[in-house]
């Protein structure tokens, strides 16, 4: 940074930290976007309302001050403009997810609809691994429901002329986004919010087609024809990947397989992100530029660094929009288009500075993807494969002159270290978002990410080529071995004792420390980075000493869980669906298989109720569980009721129902959500606190009490008949 060489070494007070932002002063620019994305952050966390409003006064007031006291930008030092710099960005990040927020607002359903729906699809993507087809339908004005709805219609029911722009017309059954299950859970209506969507659900018939739709054009043809081909080429659970990793259409992808990925830290395989992009741009740029190197009269003429990147950038678009031009393989191409760039021009194409660019350019454009897992995780790992290789230490092995055993051992260790930091990178993300983290990942990339990148995405690419001559069937063959290769790679890890540990939901301000702990040790190059480690260390300890909930709660009463008593985990009801099971288990850092409450021996159940005690530090708590919503004696409902601790049911309690600490019935859930108990201090987390204060909690509690208030009105209401003349 040029314009900062004016400064000189400062004395007196402050002049410690002074001398280390002057030191560190090329590492700055990514701080900008740390203190934008903090600002966007902040928004998330907080709980609306004035809050958000206080964020964007106070970082505008903070930088306001600085620029008061010194009077212009020319006259502050480097520490006021850092403060200035990063207070402006605080409240800008703020405004710009406010202003996001209420951009995109749509209205969620605000009561389970049963209907004829009508409506042009507007998205289709098959999922024959799941046995249905995904509908994304503009509804008709007429029928008052929301703008954009999704509907998932079964394979058997399918109709393929219902393609994109088709109006159809079919029975369907709608509710609104789901919220999150359980505290800190997914909250599928907050993704619903930012993508326009007011309710989910699904056709119950064959839809009938009123208007056709335009054939699929362009890539959309293209994609699905493509996707066809490969499929038909490899079979099985290796052809859905084979045409993941062409297509993005994960669609034939089947769950055992996919979980398989999760559980062994290959799940970034089948995104078509960073690795993807990156291998088929790299790969375009090495050949451009090594066919062109053949002929001295085009080497003379042209630039071919600036030709060879040309033609890596064309590619790397065409890749994205044939996958479908998904927000990661976005914010990847991105990212690769600005690497290009600097090798283009002869600068470094891997810094900091960079990834900054890269992650502003995505919180410019889509910021409410910073607090999801997406962008968590390929950022996390894009800036930690950077600050590892950045490090003197690395350096100076990567340039040392070896033998080829030296250098292949070489290639393996530097895999292996970044594997394993890559690993303890993502971890943190991982039991944020997911409560579960891999501890083999590490070597599994190591066999997984090369196999990929260098064995089958080259072969699936030089297969294609050759079906143009139909002399592609032994190079499938063997992108099929590889692939099924890969695939038995990731069922044994999957499948390997302690594959994966599970850990209860960490608070927010828990993986606070962790995220700002692992951005002070990657961003920074002087030995102060290391003070990072403190925070990370701290969050750690808070993590492993994090309780696991006595009673958890799903949002509609229907489901409950008791864990944290024993090892194992007691569920209400026989039959829990497994989308509520996960839910309960990840919550409950149990993985295993659940008891059933009437199977259990410390409770004792009735046709209505379920009864059991709680064994606390300081006291016991006795439990009273309703099994379902039959009536029930009100006198004989409050007696049980007073002798109890607390009283669950997943309907509505009358008054006299009055437990000694809490009464947790329909009408509470209603205003709370989820909840999660803790008995030792009585606490009590719920969704509710998590989301409130932002509109896809607030305006879908509004909109249900609305229709709440007109049924009743419509229920207590008199008709008023006519008299005869």
């Amino acid at each position: 940074m040029a314009s900062l060489s004016r400064f000189s070494t400062p004395v007196g007070l402050g002049a410690a930290t002074d001398s280390f932002i002057l030191a560190e002063r090329d590492q700055l620019p990514p701080w900008i976007v740390v203190a934008f994305g903090a600002g966007i952050a902040a928004w998330f966390a907080l709980p609306g309302g004035d809050w958000h409003w206080a964020v964007i006064a106070l970082g505008a007031a903070v930088a306001l001050a600085v620029l008061g006291l010194h009077g212009s930008w020319a006259a502050m030092e480097l520490g006021a403009r850092c403060m200035f710099v990063a207070a402006l960005m605080l409240a800008l990040g703020a405004a710009h997810m406010a202003w996001r927020a209420e951009r995109v607002a749509a209205d969620p359903l605000a009561a389970p609809w049963f209907g004829v729906l009508t409506g042009r699809v507007i998205e289709r993507e098959m999922q024959p691994a799941r046995g249905q087809v995904r509908l994304v339908v503009r509804t008709a004005p007429v029928l008052g429901l929301p703008k954009t709805v999704r509907v998932n219609l079964d394979l058997t029911r399918d109709e393929p002329q219902a393609r994109l722009g088709a109006m159809i017309s079919g029975r369907a059954r709608l509710m609104p986004p789901a919220q999150a299950s359980l505290p800190g859970g997914y909250s599928f209506a907050q993704r619903a919010w930012f993508d326009g969507l007011g309710a989910t659900g699904s056709m119950l018939d064959r839809p009938r087609v009123l208007q056709p739709g335009q054939s699929a054009g362009g890539f959309d043809s293209l994609r699905s024809r493509l996707s066809a081909h490969i499929q038909a080429q490899i079979g099985g659970g290796a052809g859905g990947i084979a045409a993941t990793l062409a297509t993005g259409d994960r669609g034939a992808i089947s769950e055992d397989d996919a979980e398989a990925m999760r559980r062994s830290g290959l799940a970034h395989l089948l995104s078509i992100s960073g690795l993807h992009v990156t291998a088929l741009i790299g790969a375009v740029w090495l050949v451009t530029l090594k066919l062109l190197a053949l002929f001295p009269p085009l080497a003379r003429a042209w630039r071919l660094p600036l030709v060879a990147a040309g033609a890596g950038a064309l590619a790397g678009i065409c890749y994205t929009l044939l996958t479908g031009a998904e927000v990661p393989t976005i914010r990847s191409c991105a990212a690769a288009m600005l690497v290009l760039v600097a090798l283009a021009l002869g600068r470094d194409p891997v810094s900091p500075r960079l990834i900054a660019a890269g992650a502003m350019l995505v919180l410019l454009i889509w910021p409410e993807t910073l607090m999801g897992p997406s962008f968590q995780l390929s950022f996390a790992a894009v800036t930690a494969i950077v600050a590892l290789h950045d490090h003197e230490a690395m350096r100076k092995w990567a340039a040392a002159d070896l033998s080829w055993p030296g250098r292949l051992a070489r290639f393996l260790g530097m895999l292996f270290l970044t594997g394993l930091l890559i690993e303890f990178t993502l971890m943190p993300i991982a039991l944020h978002h997911f409560s579960k983290a891999g501890l083999y990942g590490a070597l599994a990339n190591m066999v997984a990410i090369p196999l990929t990148t260098f064995v089958i995405m080259p072969l699936e690419a030089f297969a294609l080529m050759l079906d143009l001559t139909g002399w592609g069937a032994p190079v499938w063959w063997l992108c099929g071995a590889a692939l099924n290769a890969l695939l038995a790679l990731a069922h044994m890890v999957a499948d390997a004792p302690g594959a994966v540990t599970l850990f209860p939901k960490m608070a927010p301000w828990v993986f606070a420390l962790f995220i700002m702990g692992g951005l002070w040790v990657f961003l920074w190059r002087s030995r102060v980075r290391w003070l990072g480690l403190a925070p990370i260390a701290l969050a750690s300890t808070l993590v492993a000493l994090q309780p696991v909930p006595d009673l958890l709660i799903t949002g509609d009463g229907q489901h409950l869980a008791v864990a944290g008593q024993s090892r194992q985990m007691v569920v209400l009801r026989s039959r829990t669906g497994d989308f509520a099971l996960q839910a309960l288990s990840e919550s409950a850092a149990f993985e295993g298989e659940a008891v059933p409450m009437a199977e259990w021996s410390k409770a004792t159940c009735s046709a209505e109720f379920c009864s059991f005690t709680l064994t606390g530090r300081y006291r016991d708590y006795s439990v009273l569980v309703g099994r379902n919503r039959e009536r029930v004696p009100e006198r004989a409902l409050a007696a049980a009721c007073r002798r109890v601790d607390i009283v669950i049911a997943g309907r509505w309690l009358p008054r006299s129902c009055r437990p000694r600490w809490m009464k947790v019935d329909r009408a509470l859930l209603a205003k709370t959500g989820g909840m999660a108990l803790y008995l030792d201090g009585q606490t009590v987390r719920t969704v509710a606190a998590d989301h409130r204060g932002h509109p896809w909690w607030d305006r879908a509690m509004d909109l249900q009490e609305a229709a709440r208030v007109a049924k009743r009105a419509a229920r207590t209401s008199v008709p008023i008949s006519t008299p005869p003349r």
